[in-house]
């Protein structure tokens, strides 16, 4: 964790709170490029953990199947 991450961490509850939701909002206004990166990270991160045994899988029939009986 960097210094700037430490001193926002001790601010009070309430001001941590509304940075937080300034952050995320702040996620809604991201351009199409920036949203396709991040989820190209994602991808490598979990496919990176998946190969490291980290991580199980499924086949995909069943993900969906699973999918469908919740919302069912």
């Amino acid at each position: 964790m960097g210094k700037q991450e430490s001193v926002l961490l001790r601010l009070p509850i309430k001001k941590r709170a509304h940075l937080a939701e300034k952050l995320i909002a702040s996620l809604d206004n991201l351009s199409e490029e920036e949203r396709e990166e991040l989820w190209a990270d994602e991808a490598d991160r979990r496919y990176q953990v998946y190969k490291k045994g980290k991580m199980s899988s499924s086949p995909s029939e069943h993900v969906f199947k699973n999918a469908l009986k919740k919302i069912a």
